[in-house]
């Protein structure tokens, strides 16, 4: 007992050493005080679009400016490479206190360059992202009997060949009374909330409030640009502000200014602090269809089962046969039979490009290890969408600390084919720490350049490309270096047989062995289409994506089919004499990259059919082909190490002279 309260205790110190970085906190564990009339400032994030998937600042567009200035907030690395910029805004609202026809501000007359770039922008049909208490503005719009929910509102609609801009914003805060309770008990570790302190009521006996809605709903409205000559900024409209959503009347002119106002209503809520972010979770479209992802995976499951129990029966069998004979009739039957008993002598033999599957198989490890950890946190709630950012950090963090396996497994296996000979794991381990990375960093790096020429806020600033490339070869290169020592030093793995000097005649095969290969990408390819729509409509379609536990299913699954799937085509290969089975088992379980890339352009055609622009098809397809590498390596090591095992096992099962 006196262990498990000494784990306890360090659990509790964990979460409060969280709770004060003010960084990967559990949804919902940070509630935030406001007392009635306190301000609430609204913050701004890029402006994005499903036409082009390329994000703007807010800012880059006529619109109202805080009086202190555009100031940037502080983002964290995972929000700058996904494209997010944070800034402060002109919206202020007091806790708990209504307010209506609220004057922001007049802008100067539309130029002619901003005229035609806010048409291009409404054609676009750029959303405007809003941000109160860390939660995104939402939207909700009545489509025959049922509501869709929206993040952001549209920058204006385009309407009998006008266009118009929506200038009056309706925001309803909903806000829920505080409750004085310790962290422990908003965490749920009910037991042990002695150990951590009650937050203090100071005294005061004002309620306060926790925001936990922020819904909006812009308008278009006709103002007289001639009644708010002498109006600052947060001074009442001299007119009442009708918003009515169903009418547009404010069009957008050259050479005219736009007047902009809001309106502001509070409403206690029954929703607490832990669920605020259900109604963004619940979002049409983003609702797993469960019955059809169970039945597949059943499908999936039964249909690997029996291959793998057909498969253990058939070696299982050969191996009872073989070892029932005695010697002569071993001899006998190796020369009447054929099948992967006569390719013992070749089997092990060294593959062409040995260096380069070391290399493909170390990166291949790395990329599965970052996969499954980055997941499992996802799954326990540590990369929520409150937190935002943190699934890339997290990605970046893990890949970098487990380039020690990398260089481990790169280095023994080349040991391995080379027989226990150590020279050269130097100059594996480089390989394998730049490889990947390096095709990565092209690809993002020619991407970045299209986004820097388009001016997007998607594009990586030269600052932190230079801090990417110093934690590449400052924590990912040496920690893969360390892995490639401890490789080197451990033992190399014995086979289980000699091989010959003169490599054995390949005979002629009825079917192209590559054909089988890449066609055996389509049943891991089954287990994954189907998540792979949400995952996709997630990155691409601004939904949020939250089942990471059942993704983590999927995800076991994919490997398992992918490992099984490898080991069916080696024993075929093997049983007609095919003794080149290296990078045939690397390839057989990798290829489901390529059902993978072609679904993607699948997807580009016939669901994001609105993209325009070469830029943003270049993108997307960059993006893709990104993933679809990462993928081909992670599960053709897995393919590769499943085929060895199996080889290595089924050989040295063998009796032989």
């Amino acid at each position: 007992m006196n262990s498990f309260a000494h784990f306890k205790i360090w659990v509790l110190t964990l979460c409060m050493v969280l709770q004060s970085g003010h960084g990967f906190y559990l949804p919902g564990s940070y509630p935030h005080k406001h007392g009635i009339g306190d301000t609430l400032s609204v913050k701004v994030n890029s402006i994005t679009s499903i036409e082009t998937e390329i994000p703007f600042s807010y800012y880059s567009l006529p619109f109202c400016k805080p009086l202190e200035g555009v100031k940037d907030s502080a983002e964290n690395l995972g929000e700058v490479l996904m494209g997010d910029r944070i800034e402060n805004s002109p919206y202020k609202f007091k806790m708990y206190i209504n307010e209506s026809d609220i004057f922001q501000c007049q802008t100067n007359p539309l130029s002619g360059e901003n005229f035609k770039l806010l048409k291009k922008r409404i054609d676009e049909m750029y959303q405007v992202n809003l941000m109160l208490d860390n939660l995104p503005a939402i939207r909700y719009a009545k489509k025959e009997s049922y509501f869709l929910r929206w993040t952001g509102y549209p920058v204006g609609i385009k309407f009998q060949d006008a266009y118009y801009v929506f200038n009056h914003l309706k925001f309803t805060v909903l806000v829920h009374k505080y409750e004085e309770a310790n962290v422990a008990h908003v965490m749920g570790t009910g037991d042990a909330a002695e150990v951590i302190p009650t937050i203090a009521s100071g005294g005061s006996e004002l309620p306060g409030y926790m925001v936990v809605g922020f819904e909006v709903v812009p308008c278009s409205v006709m103002h007289d640009a001639k009644s708010v000559k002498n109006l600052k900024p947060y001074e009442k409209y001299p007119s009442p502000v009708k918003c009515d959503p169903t009418t547009v009347a404010m069009p957008i002119k050259e050479n005219e200014p736009i007047v902009f106002t809001y309106e502001v209503t509070f409403e206690e809520s029954d929703i607490k602090w832990p669920s605020r972010w259900d109604a963004y979770l619940k979002m049409e479209g983003s609702k797993v269809h469960w019955f059809s992802i169970l039945n597949s995976l059943m499908v999936i499951t039964f249909l690997a089962g029996i291959v793998l129990v057909i498969f253990l029966r058939t070696v299982r069998r050969d191996l009872t046969r073989y070892e029932e004979l005695d010697k002569e009739a071993q001899a006998q039957m190796n020369e009447e039979l054929s099948g992967w008993k006569l390719v013992v002598g070749d089997v092990f033999r060294a593959p062409t490009n040995a260096g380069l599957l070391c290399v493909m198989v170390g990166d291949g490890v790395q990329l599965l290890g970052m996969a499954v950890v980055t997941v499992m946190f996802a799954a326990l709630g540590f990369m929520s969408p409150a937190s935002r950012g943190t699934l890339i950090i997290g990605m970046i963090l893990f890949y970098m600390i487990l380039g020690i396996s990398a260089g481990y497994v790169a280095v023994r296996l080349w040991r391995t084919i080379g027989c226990g000979d150590k020279k050269g794991w130097v100059s594996v381990s480089w390989k394998v720490a730049c490889f990947f990375p390096g095709i990565a960093f092209f690809i993002l790096t020619t991407l970045n350049f299209l986004l820097w020429g388009s001016h997007s806020t998607g594009a990586i600033p030269f600052s932190l490309f230079v801090l990417l490339i110093f934690m590449w070869f400052c924590i990912s290169v040496p920690l893969t270096l360390v892995g490639g020592f401890f490789g080197a030093k451990a033992p190399h793995i014995e086979y289980p047989v000699r091989t010959n000097q003169i490599p054995r005649e390949i005979p002629a095969q009825k079917y192209p062995s590559w054909l089988l290969v890449f066609g055996a990408g389509t049943l891991p390819f089954g287990t994954l289409f189907i998540e792979l729509f949400f995952i996709m409509s997630s990155i691409w379609m601004g939904r949020v994506y939250y089942v990471f536990g059942f993704l983590l299913i999927v995800f076991i699954l994919l490997v398992v089919v992918c490992a099984e799937v490898s080991l069916v085509l080696t024993y075929m290969h093997l049983c007609v004499e095919d003794w080149k089975w290296w990078w045939k088992s690397f390839f057989a379980s990798g290829s489901v990259a390529i059902y993978i890339f072609l679904y993607s352009v699948n997807y580009l055609i016939f669901e994001l059919k609105s993209l325009s622009g070469p830029i943003s098809e270049a993108l997307y397809l960059g993006y893709s082909l990104l993933m679809a590498l990462a993928i081909m390596f992670a599960m053709g090591s897995v393919g590769f190490l499943a085929s060895f095992w199996f080889v290595h096992y089924l050989f040295s099962s063998v009796k032989l002279d």
